[in-house]
Order: structure tokens, then C-alpha cells, then sequence
């Protein structure tokens, strides 16, 4: 009898030991495991909507490599491209509950959500990609970041595609004239979408995958494009004519799940702060020298290029979209001020 309660008593503490090691294997997406020098194990998920040439897959793989390194191979990152996981809405919402870990989100997608980021899209503000990266480290930006905690977001950084240009179907652009009734593709975002309302164009926002096809068959006349996009997307197929307006620059913000963020020690938060800044630093300067390579490629590709030097044609468009989103947004305000100095 004494024996038959030992036995049970053994088969109870078995059974614990096996509950209490399965409660322990759970992380951010379920991987976390104890590493042998010490601290947890995961397996962290990012998800982006480009195609894995495009230089934010790039300075995912860069990320990727950098928590490996800084955690000793405790944490590792598994990247899904190409809107794999979703609209950029799906993975929002992913990363709300934290079934996401990362977010490489497009500025354009964000602003529907917090009105500062439109900072960026305040048409006509740099001259060439250079001085759109400087403003990352401004007062401004760094607030926009901060302010996204409100939507379960931890906001980490920007990185960028390039500056956005006009490919047209027929003809280059020298004024809003020459836009005038044209039907644009363009990303959705308010001050975008207000922009090309005001120059006179037909701004019609549609995803990626439907661009290719609808330059085609006449869909739309043309695109409001970065370079990056173009090359890796191939839209230059069919349509040849490229004016280089750096009209506005297009970043895009990488955020964390505040779940996923929380469950980590801080030594762990450090981790991945710094292995991201170091991805992030290196993807704004990949993005600069892809400019010139991209512009490169695409002459060699027969795209008829024509760059837009004199822009006081559109200064009153500029100006008018500027002093509203100022007036809406101090951020924006604030961003406008110290892109001046």
C-alpha cells in the first residue's frame, strides 16, 4: 500500500515537472526556450509588403543578423515578404495582439492611422534623398515614434525607398498642367491623395499587384513611384517616360508589438533596439546608393529620364497643402521647421 502511494506520488511530480515545462516554451510566437548561456530563445516574426530585392527586405535580412550576433544566437528572425501575412491592415492588427512581432509598415499606410506621420508627404520638402534621411534623428520624428504607443505599437525607427517620382505612359512633367486630368496611381494616404487632388491629376490608390497590369491596359496613365519600386516591380515594361521630381520622400516605419516588447527583460529590450538601429543605419545609406544604381538601370532598361529642376510651377500646390497640415498638426509644424535648418 505504502509502495502503491509512492508510485502515485512519482506519477503526479512527472506529470507537474512535464505542465510546468510546457507553460515555459511560450515567447512572443510560442518558441521561447532557455539557452545554455543564459536568457530565453525566440523566434521573432516580421512581415513587409515588397518583393525580397527591395532594400527594406534587405535591412530585414540586416536585422536579422544583428540579433543573432547580439544575442549570442538567441534570437532569430523569420522575415515574410511580399505581403505574405496579410494587407498592411491584417498585419496591424497582428501586431496588436502580438501574433506579429515586427512591422515594416509603409509611412503612407501609417498616416491613415496617426495624422503626424504626414510630415513626410509634405510635397516638395527635399531636394534629394540625402536630406529626407537627416530628418530621422529630428525632434519631430522621433516624436511621431513615441506618440504611436496610443495603438499598442512600439515605434522603433524609419528607413526609406527613395524619393518619389512621376513615370508616365506618355510624356514627361514640367508643370501641373501636364498632369491635369491624368490618372494617377498613388499609395493611399491623406496628404498624398490631397496633393495629387490639388495638382489636377486623378489620384487612384491601388495595392502593389494591381499596378503592373493596370499601366497595361490603360488603367491609369501613371504611377507616383520610388525608384527602388520601379526597378524591382518592373513597371518601366510599360511605361518609359521618367521625370524626376523628388516630390516627396517615402519611409517606412518599423514598429514592435508592445505584447511582444513586454514580455521581454530589458536587457533583451537593449538587444533589439540596437541590433535594429544598426539595420536601420545601414538600409537609409543601401537606399542612397540605390538611387543612383536604380537610375542607372532603368536607362539601361530604355526609360527615357528627365529631371524636373525648376518646381516653382507647383509652389503654390506645395505651400497650400503645407500651412493646412501645419495648422492640424503641431508634429507636423515642428517637422517643417527643423527640415529649414
Amino acid at each position: 500500500m505504502k509502495k502503491m502511494r509512492i508510485m502515485r506520488l512519482l506519477v503526479m511530480l512527472s506529470i507537474l515537472v512535464i505542465i510546468l515545462s510546457a507553460c515555459s516554451g511560450n515567447n512572443a510566437n510560442g518558441d521561447e526556450k532557455s539557452s545554455e548561456k543564459g536568457g530565453d530563445v525566440y523566434t521573432f516574426k516580421v512581415s513587409h509588403v515588397t518583393q525580397e530585392s527591395h532594400v527594406w527586405h534587405q535591412t530585414a535580412l540586416k536585422f536579422g543578423e544583428e540579433l543573432e550576433k547580439l544575442s549570442d544566437g538567441r534570437m532569430k528572425l523569420e522575415i515574410y515578404p511580399a505581403s505574405q501575412l496579410g494587407l498592411e491592415k491584417d498585419m496591424a492588427q497582428q501586431l496588436e495582439t502580438g501574433s506579429l512581432d515586427f512591422g515594416f509598415l509603409t509611412n503612407a499606410y501609417m498616416s491613415t492611422r496617426q495624422d503626424s506621420l504626414n510630415a513626410w508627404f509634405m510635397p516638395f520638402t527635399f531636394k534629394n534623398l540625402e536630406e529626407a534621411v537627416k530628418m530621422r534623428e529630428s525632434e519631430a520624428a522621433k516624436q511621431m515614434l513615441e506618440d504611436l504607443n496610443s495603438q499598442g505599437l512600439v515605434g522603433l525607427d524609419f528607413i526609406f525607398a527613395g524619393n518619389r517620382h512621376i513615370l508616365m505612359k506618355n510624356g514627361h512633367v514640367s508643370s501641373p498642367q501636364d498632369l491635369k486630368g491624368k490618372k494617377i496611381r498613388i499609395i493611399g494616404s491623406p496628404a498624398i491623395q490631397e496633393f495629387w487632388e490639388k495638382v489636377g491629376a486623378g489620384p487612384t490608390a491601388m495595392p502593389l499587384s494591381e499596378v503592373y497590369t493596370s499601366l497595361q491596359t490603360g488603367v491609369i496613365d501613371g504611377i507616383d513611384i520610388d525608384l527602388d519600386a520601379l526597378v524591382t516591380e518592373k513597371y518601366y515594361e510599360n511605361a518609359e517616360n521618367l521625370t524626376l521630381t523628388n516630390h516627396i520622400t517615402f519611409p517606412s516605419v518599423i514598429v514592435m508589438s508592445q505584447k511582444t516588447y513586454g514580455k521581454l527583460t530589458t536587457e533583451d529590450q537593449e538587444i533589439v533596439k540596437k541590433a535594429l538601429k544598426a539595420a536601420a543605419d545601414w538600409g537609409v545609406q543601401e537606399a542612397i546608393q540605390r538611387e543612383n544604381k536604380n537610375l542607372e538601370e532603368l536607362k539601361k532598361h530604355g526609360v527615357k529620364v528627365k529631371e524636373l529642376t525648376d518646381t516653382s510651377a507647383f509652389d503654390s500646390i506645395a505651400k497650400e497643402v503645407k500651412d493646412k497640415y501645419a495648422e492640424k498638426s503641431p508634429v507636423i509644424k515642428k517637422f517643417l521647421e527643423e527640415a529649414k535648418q
